[in-house]
């Protein structure tokens, strides 16, 4: 059976998007937020602080009534900062449908607790973790609102569930795959965030094509390693959800990450940085949780290292760059291998 009736809870960049996805895809949709001002505007027909200029379907409507936002649906949509989502799902927690499937956007780790969205989701919500999903992949926000084709993944421990949702979202311009990593899934989208910021940062310095390739190569080899200390399937980190998200993330000026990177290799301060991001920056706000995991499971992240370094003002962009090269010798692929 078809799912026709979504909610969206979370009004940013992302959340709008794929609202936009799911109507296209002839779901109705009713999306949640806190600010009356936005939900006015979305209710117009357009959010112009995120995403000026798109019209957006008729299929979707908004409100701050998070319980009328979400009692008779089928799909729940999870587009809050991770940092929101326990408290977003705490607060929707015994509106939701009997037969409800919840589906994260959020792409990082808990400050404090260490966990996963998808396990934040199932504590906060009550709802089983079989009726719960992950998406991820090369998916900037501002191009699907174009309507630019993409792939994407949406990965659930139940493949039927992921099937349907899915279906859900499958449109013209949206092409999902389907998965039952949720581990490696969610994993990917965490840890390439951080390796954006690292190559944002090359580029703002000036430096070229290979050291990009370099970092998204190493970054890529460090993802995985720490994916599948955890359980994943190191296939995951060589798909959509893994070089395919990397490679979009650390590519364009479209991805916060990339562009906080960008502008702390340009010589501008932090705070500045971050102040100027229209979004949380989900690479600052995951790189220490994903170090103290990997650290727990005994995984070398020497990017994801540097990174934190530097947002914690240890270190200076520059001091990021000889950390790296001053590295051990090892060999070629994504286990540690010394030479």
């Amino acid at each position: 059976m078809s799912m026709t009736t979504a909610a969206v809870l979370g009004t940013g960049a992302w959340g709008t998007t794929f609202a936009q996805v799911l109507a296209d895809a002839g779901v109705t949709v009713t999306m949640w937020g806190r600010n009356a001002d936005t939900i006015s505007f979305i209710n117009g027909g357009e959010n112009p602080t995120y995403l000026p200029g798109i019209a957006l379907s008729e299929r979707i409507s908004a409100t701050t009534d998070i319980a009328e936002a979400v009692s008779s649906c089928e799909l729940v949509v999870v587009a809050v900062p991770v940092k929101a989502v326990r408290a977003t799902l705490s607060a929707a927690r015994g509106y939701f449908s009997p037969d409800v499937a919840l589906l994260s956007l959020a792409k990082g780790l808990e400050l404090g607790s260490l966990k996963r969205v998808d396990e934040i989701i199932a504590e906060a919500s009550g709802v089983p973790s079989s009726r719960i999903a992950v998406l991820s992949g090369p998916n900037l926000s501002r191009e699907i609102a174009d309507r630019q084709p993409t792939a994407t993944v949406v990965a659930a421990h139940d493949v039927e569930l992921a099937k349907e949702i899915a279906k859900a979202c499958h449109n013209s311009y949206f092409r999902p795959y389907v998965s039952t990593d949720v581990v490696g899934t969610e994993m990917a989208g965490a840890t390439k965030n951080v390796i954006a910021v690292a190559i944002g940062a090359a580029e703002g310095m000036g430096l070229g094509i290979n050291t990009r390739s370099t970092l998204i190569t190493r970054g890529l080899a460090e993802m995985t390693r720490l994916g599948t200390a955890l359980g994943a399937d190191p296939a995951t980190f060589a798909g959509l959800s893994g070089i395919g998200d990397l490679v979009a993330t650390c590519s364009s000026r479209l991805s916060r990450n990339f562009s906080l990177g960008h502008r702390l290799g340009s010589g501008m301060g932090l705070a500045e940085a971050l102040a100027l991001s229209p979004g949380v920056v989900e690479g600052v706000a995951s790189a220490s949780p994903i170090l103290q995991v990997a650290a727990s499971v005994g995984v070398d992240m020497p990017i994801t290292g540097a990174v934190v370094e530097v947002v914690e003002g240890r270190a200076s962009i520059e001091d990021m760059g000889r950390m790296l090269l001053a590295r051990p010798q090892k060999m070629d692929g994504w286990k540690i291998e010394l030479v």
